[in-house]
């Protein structure tokens, strides 16, 4: 008899044992967003877990340019870009980014998770290496597995373990290193400078996807790799749309034959809708506000800092971040989804991360800060964050008191099946920043 599809699903219980057990954390409606605060459930919430990071999805001057554009093209564009489904804003945001990320070119996709996909199947070939970090995001591992080119972990931020692979890379074989310019799931920052020579010494490939550094990191917000400034040492660089510029979609940047190149062959961008008007129009007019308010990078500086400190002082062990994204250490699972439940009853809206989002046992509370958050906003957070921590016994849990009997960093798990299981194989007992690391946020 054929194997039942669907048993797996009648098995599985997880989301239904955490509801019955009261702390399911995850799906929460949203009624009504105001950047820094969203109702639910009639009640007013400080949002402390999304990546709008410069408060420019409700920016009203964002939405009327959203609105502006729907009214002018409509709500869809009905089809892809290569047959009826370029409008002259896709060219205009592909044009600005390209100017702003001094690129010669620039190519949109409907989702980062498509860019990551489509750059990454169409560039390489079976003889082809890919050294990826092993904390890099699924998107780039579920890239990764798509391409026909050959899978090679190497050590998160290590660029001796970089080059200890590409040693023992054939010749003759093609070499991609890819990383994220901020990690997601830790907030560290890439090693760039070190990983940049190793590149050029074996004549690799250099990717870097600024999904999370873009309008956070480097002169008005271009990311990592100007940040360390080292732009024309990388050959491409991806980001989206969803995180700073508040939209949605994903981008490409590099080469204009590269480019040429992908917009005929990547699959992901040939046989998808296009963005949306709305979506072009909103990214254009955010990226304009972005450039022209600097002070909402320095605001998110501010804040940064302030909960970096303000959590450090508690006792809470927040990692290695550099950056908004801030992990913060929980431990046991049980207690970070009771902990989530009682931030939100609380009036904070947060989602925990536990295996395999996290190492066992070393789950989280991932939050990540915004320009628009007050004073009072942050202040009350780190109110909340030490009563609940002294009410469920935070410090007492074996991730802070047997420490060492742990690997003391945040580590982006992977789906366990097939050629992902290789990105985590073999990791050793420790995971560590590149020597020298220059650091975002001064002491």
């Amino acid at each position: 008899m054929a194997r039942d599809l669907f048993q797996k699903c009648r098995d599985y219980s997880d989301s239904a044992d955490a509801r019955a057990q009261g702390f399911y954390p995850y799906f929460r409606c949203i009624e009504e967003s105001l950047g820094n605060h969203v109702i639910c459930e009639g009640e007013s919430k400080i949002m402390i877990g999304s990546n709008n990071y410069l408060g420019l999805a409700q920016d009203p001057r964002v939405i009327e340019a959203a609105c502006a554009a729907t009214r002018k093209y409509g709500a869809g564009c009905t089809g892809s870009r290569l047959l009826n489904g370029t409008i002259t804003l896709h060219n205009q945001l592909e044009e600005a980014l390209a100017d702003f990320l001094q690129r010669e070119s620039v190519m949109l996709f409907s989702t980062g998770f498509f860019a990551n996909q489509g750059a990454l199947a169409a560039l390489l070939e079976s003889d082809d290496l890919i050294l990826c970090d092993r904390e890099n995001h699924a998107s780039i591992i579920e890239g990764c597995q798509i391409s026909p080119a050959r899978l090679v972990p190497y050590r998160h931020n290590s660029v001796d373990a970089l080059r200890n692979r590409l040693k023992r890379a054939p010749e003759e074989a093609g070499r991609l290193i890819i990383m994220d310019g901020v990690f997601s799931m830790s907030g560290d920052i890439a090693d760039l400078p070190p990983m940049v020579k190793a590149a050029k010494e074996y004549g690799a490939v250099l990717y870097v996807d600024e999904a999370h550094s873009l309008g956070v990191l480097g002169p008005e917000g271009r990311g990592t790799v100007h940040h360390f400034g080292v732009n024309d040492d990388v050959d491409i660089v991806m980001g989206t749309f969803s995180k700073s510029l508040g939209s949605m979609g994903g981008f490409i940047g590099g080469s204009r034959e590269m480019i040429e190149y992908l917009k005929h062959k990547a699959r992901c961008f040939i046989f998808t809708a296009s963005l949306a008007p709305a979506v072009v129009g909103g990214v254009l007019k955010a990226l304009e506000i972005m450039r022209a308010e600097p002070e909402r990078i320095e605001l998110l500086w501010r804040n940064t800092r302030k909960m970096h400190e303000g959590f450090k002082s508690i006792g809470f062990k927040i990692g290695s971040t550099q950056t908004p994204i801030v992990p913060i250490l929980i431990g046991s699972e049980a207690k970070a989804f009771a902990f989530a439940q009682r931030l939100y009853e609380e009036g904070v809206f947060a989602t925990p991360a536990i295996y395999p989002a996290v190492r066992y046992g070393e789950a989280i509370v991932r939050t990540s800060f915004m320009s628009t958050h007050t004073e009072e906003d942050l202040d009350k957070v780190l109110e909340i964050f030490a009563k609940i921590a002294r009410e469920l016994g935070t410090f007492d849990d074996p991730a802070y008191t047997e420490p060492g009997r742990r690997r003391n960093v945040f580590d982006f798990a992977l789906p366990d099946r097939g050629r992902a299981e290789q990105v985590r194989a073999d990791s050793g007992n420790s995971s560590r920043n590149g020597s020298g690391l220059h650091a975002a946020i001064p002491g």
